[in-house]
Formats: structure tokens, sequence, C-alpha cells
């Protein structure tokens, strides 16, 4: 077994680059056991005033759109840029078993290979929709560590998306084209979230339809409500394997950046950020002492056959347990 590192060495370790350091401290973070979350809040207590200095990007899409293929080649051109880039990524895990398939460095192997960048598979287990709950804290330790790109890729489309929009400066949303009804297969809701919008895989036959679906996108945004930010969400098309879009996708996220550092929305979402993180640590917290509370735990069998066997409400029996956990 690993001797556990000291705060100290934690700290000293991420700062100074070491990425076995800041891989063992993701791995703190990631934890669920009380003396590894004491430890893991003191590392990121100390190392707090070394972050916020990265742009933050979160990246989903629909099945099948190559999230991973965009990723490798969108960061290869900023490591050619000479930006250091951190890439959280989320694995599916099995609800049964929470096993993870952590098969993103063998997908984005070029990338995996490259200097300048760091890539961290996390299991998904039970953070809805597929963040990972500790990833606002990996993205924190990678700043630390001078990371100055960091993006975020979440499974798949889904509710999780708002998670991801939380914890970001810039929400991408890659679509695909010639898949059919498009606008059918993303909820209007995930494309309001959406900063810009990308079609993937424009190139060869795939070019008309993609050009076609960015116009049918076009039309779409413009029914959305003007967002607070005052940016409208752009859509363009791309080809990580030509190459075509790729740098002004990240023309376009400067352009976000810029804009909404000037106006005020870029530091005003983040601080909106911290807040709800607060709200969630939280309602975690609240949730892991009432369930470790021992009254709870002698009452809640016989109480949860009572509603198994539909003689007792749920509301009900809720509200007789939390009024002896404590007051209302």
């Amino acid at each position: 077994m690993r001797s556990r590192f000291s705060p100290e060495q934690y700290v000293e370790g991420i700062l100074g680059g070491d990425r076995i350091v800041l891989s063992r401290a993701i791995t703190l973070v990631e934890s669920r056991l009380p003396a590894d979350r004491d430890l893991a809040e003191r590392v990121l207590t100390d190392l707090l005033p070394n972050t916020g200095h990265s742009v933050r990007v979160g990246i989903t899409g629909v099945p099948g759109v190559g999230k991973s293929t965009f990723i490798e080649a969108f960061g290869s051109h900023l490591t050619g840029l000479g930006k250091r880039l951190a890439v959280l990524t989320v694995d599916p895990s099995s609800p049964l078993s929470r096993g993870s398939i952590l098969g993103d460095k063998t997908r984005m192997e070029r990338l995996s290979r490259d200097p300048l960048a760091y890539i961290r598979p996390s299991a998904a287990g039970t953070s809805p929709g597929g963040v990972a709950d500790a990833t606002r804290e990996a993205l924190l330790l990678c700043e630390a560590a001078g990371f100055e790109v960091i993006l975020v890729e979440t499974v798949g489309v889904g509710q999780s998306e708002v998670l991801v929009k939380g914890m970001v400066d810039f929400f991408l949303l890659l679509m695909l084209a010639g898949a059919g009804d498009e606008l059918q297969g993303v909820k209007r809701g995930i494309m309001e979230m959406a900063d810009a919008l990308l079609i993937t895989k424009a190139d060869g036959d795939n070019q008309a339809p993609a050009r076609l679906a960015r116009a049918e996108y076009e039309s779409a945004l413009h029914l959305f409500p003007k967002p607070e930010s005052r940016w409208l969400p752009p859509v363009r098309t791309c080809s990580a394997r030509s190459g075509e879009g790729i740098a002004e996708t990240w023309a376009l996220i400067q352009d976000f950046v810029t804009l909404t550092a000037a106006n005020g929305f870029f530091e005003k979402n983040r601080q909106q950020q911290r807040v709800a993180w607060l709200h969630q640590s939280l309602r975690r917290k609240l949730e892991e002492l009432f369930f470790q509370n021992p009254l709870i735990q002698s009452r809640l069998p016989e109480l949860e056959t009572a509603v198994r066997r539909g003689e007792a409400l749920p509301v009900q029996v809720a509200s007789q347990l939390l009024g002896s956990f404590g007051p209302q």
C-alpha cells in the first residue's frame, strides 16, 4: 500500500507540475472515505489562491458525434499554440457494478503522448448524467498545476449537462448532420445552454448535409431568448480529419472570453457557480449525515418495508424520519 502524502507534499508537487502527485490528488478528491475527504479539503484550501486562471470548456454531443476524435484534434491544436491542456473525461459506468471503461487515453492516443497535455479519465459513478462528483475539485487541481485550458467531456446528451454548464465558462455542443431530424434528437434546453454548436464530420460527401444542418440550427437558435452573456451562440462546421474549423473553434472561445470579461458576465458566472457548488455540497453533506445517523439507520428498514408494501405514504415516512433527525 502506498504511503499517504502530507498536505504539504500534495501542494508542493502540484504547484511544481508533478503529474504523478496531481494524479494521486485527483484520486484523493474522488475518494468518499472520510479521512481522504478531510485531507482533500486541506489540500484544495491551500491551493485555492492558485486556481481560476484557466479557460474552462465543457464539451457534449449526441452519440456517435466523435467527441474524443474532436477533442484530440482540438487539443493538439491548442498544444501546438503552446497551451498547457488538461482533459477531464467521464467514462460510462455500469449502474450495477459501478465499473468504468476508462478508455479515453486509448481513444486519444496521440494527445495522450503530448507533453503539454494531461488526460484524466474518471468514472461517472453515482453523479447524475455522467459528470464525476469530484470533477469540480479535479478542475481546481489542474488549474493549480498550471494548465491554461481545461476541457470537460461528458457522456452523451442528457439532463446532466446542467452540471457541466455549471462548472465551465464555455459550453460546446457537438452535433451530426445527415442523421435524420437533428432538431428532434436534442432537447431544447440543451441547445439553449450551448455557447456554440459545432457540426462535426463535415468532410467528403457529408459537407453538403453539414451546411444544410448549419442553416437549420441557425434558424432554430434565432427563436431562443437572448442569453444574459450577450453572446449570440454561433453554429459552425468542422472536420477533425481534415482540420477544418478546429482553429476557428478556439478563436470563437477566445472571442467569448473577451466579450464576457469586458461586460462582467465572465466573473459573475463564476461567482454564481461557486455559490451553486456550496449549495450542492451542503445537500450532499446533509444527506450523508442523515443516513449515517444511528436512529435513522435503526428505523429506516422497518419503514422502508411499510412503504414497499404500500402500507405507508413515502412523503409521510420522510417527514417522520426528518422529524426524528432534527428540527424542521
